[in-house]
């Protein structure tokens, strides 16, 4: 179980007159109020997508602008006051969780769309707006932006830079820091600066880079410059299925290594195939073990150069069925499938972890042998559906939320996927962040000089360690779960 840090006596007795002081500086206006305090109303605030923990907070302030955000945080600051920084809650680890002690800063209200320089190819936003939002603001004008995680409906740009999301078209085009010039950042004393700026690359030391990914530990991102791309001419999905997951990925293996970049492939197996068919109605495949979905973009000729080669390499592994969609309704009915797996598998198992590593593509049939025979160790069924161009895995473990023992095999064997991740070269996580879910493994892949190595560049922007605290450091370097309070 994860533990969390220890109320502040000091900052629950002074409830009261802390959230008086943020109702002054923080009023809401005509979007309605700017605090939120009462029990029954921080509900919705106890937990993001990670929804195994919940802890409502002190209280959440909803500011409207940088300047609203700066006089929190200074004020936060001053009165030693811990900070959970929050977009849209989408968070699958953790990251936008509460503690009782602290002000939430929700971001959702900073939602406007502030420029769009079609001539430079960027848009400048504020950090509440949705990522599929900038994308529907340009799209009329032939362009889009690139990354597409799956609640991009939901999930909004702050908390994309934050947890450097990804989606399935980051084989191409790369995950959030391929895509971003700049941000607005506000630090814990409440100082505004700029990063980056409205070009590719800026001068000096990369602070943007640091800044992306950093999950709410180093300031509040409250504005963001990102590129927009000229969408290209078309687009056509296909779908190969296959007798087993390891020669799924073999053949995920051949297409990489062949030369060929693909927008997108993914991958699903069969208990997520039937979970999004029946929800979905996509045709996909019913008798097929692994399903790819592969996506290719560009003229017709080019399109149909890149589906030939791709279908001529899934051959050689005895796919029981190719099929390539003919018509933009087949290709957005595809997706439909894909882009809804993790409410599809939540109708057949309502409580499920839903795990982020990744690995080298050459280590696909291994690392899913392993997960298959790990399924068998615990007893509990998973739904592997997952990136598979740039091998980053997302296997969704089914469990009991009401029985404790099936919640902790749950976790033992999320651990071991992410251990499993690691020992074969890759990483713990490709886009859903560190969290509280990870935070207890980051020894796994670092060192202790590495580890802190990263303490200290926290310390550096958040000396008292308010910003998001007993997040992505392990629990013997974390000063906020060591320090009395």
């Amino acid at each position: 179980m994860i533990r969390l840090p220890d109320p502040k006596p000091g900052v629950m007795a002074r409830r009261e007159e802390i959230v008086a002081a943020l109702r002054d500086l923080v009023r809401g206006g005509p979007l309605g109020e700017g605090v939120i305090s009462a029990p029954r109303e921080l509900k919705p605030y106890e937990t993001d997508g990670l929804s195994a923990y919940r802890q409502p907070p002190l209280a959440v302030v909803l500011p409207t602008s940088t300047e609203e955000v700066a006089a929190v945080l200074r004020y936060c600051h001053q009165n030693g006051i811990r900070v959970i920084p929050r977009g849209a809650g989408t968070s699958l680890s953790g990251g936008a969780l509460p503690l009782a002690d602290a002000v939430v800063i929700g971001l959702m209200r900073m939602n406007r769309i502030l420029e769009v320089d079609y001539d430079n190819r960027l848009a400048v936003v504020e950090a509440g707006v949705t990522n599929l939002g900038i994308t529907n603001h340009v799209a009329a004008d032939g362009f889009f932006y690139a990354p597409d995680p799956s609640s991009q409906l939901a999930c909004m740009i702050g908390g994309n830079v934050m947890m450097n999301s990804g989606g399935a078209h980051c084989l191409k085009y790369g995950v959030t820091a391929n895509n971003l010039l700049g941000v607005k950042l506000v630090t814990i004393e409440g100082e505004v600066i700029g990063l980056g700026g409205r070009h590719l690359d800026a001068a000096g030391y990369d602070w943007l880079g640091l800044i992306t990914g950093s999950e709410g530990q180093l300031g509040i991102v409250t504005e963001v410059t990102v590129r927009i791309l000229r969408a290209a001419e078309g687009q056509r999905a296909m779908l190969a299925a296959f007798k087993g997951t390891e020669i799924a990925g073999q053949a995920v293996d051949a297409i990489i290594g062949s030369g060929i970049i693909p927008v997108a492939l993914e991958f699903m197996d069969r208990p997520c195939i039937h979970a999004c068919e029946a929800f979905a109605h996509a045709g996909y495949p019913l008798d097929a073990e692994a399903l790819l979905i592969i996506e290719v973009e560009g003229s017709v000729e080019e399109q149909d150069m890149l589906l030939d080669r791709l279908k001529e390499i899934c051959a050689r592994f005895d796919p029981i069925s190719l099929k390539v969609a003919q018509t933009a309704e087949e290709s957005v009915a595809i997706w439909k499938g894909r882009k809804g797996a993790f409410g599809a598998v939540g109708r057949i198992s309502p409580d499920y972890l839903c795990m982020d590593g990744t690995i080298p593509t050459g280590e696909l049939p291994h690392v899913l042998r392993r997960i298959g025979e790990m399924s068998a160790q615990y007893g509990l069924q998973v739904a592997n559906v997952f990136h598979a161009g740039d091998g980053n895995l997302h296997p969704l473990i089914m469990f009991d939320a009401n029985d404790p023992e099936s919640f902790r095999k749950a976790e033992a064997f999320g651990a071991d996927i992410l251990k499993l991740c690691v020992e074969v070269g890759g990483c713990l996580t490709g886009e859903h962040g560190v969290g509280v879910e990870k935070r207890d493994l980051m020894g796994v892949q670092f060192t202790r000089d590495e580890l802190r190595l990263q303490r200290s560049i926290k310390g550096a922007f958040d000396p008292d360690w308010l910003l998001n605290p007993a997040k992505v450091f392990p629990l013997e370097d974390n000063p906020a779960l060591q320090r009395a309070a």
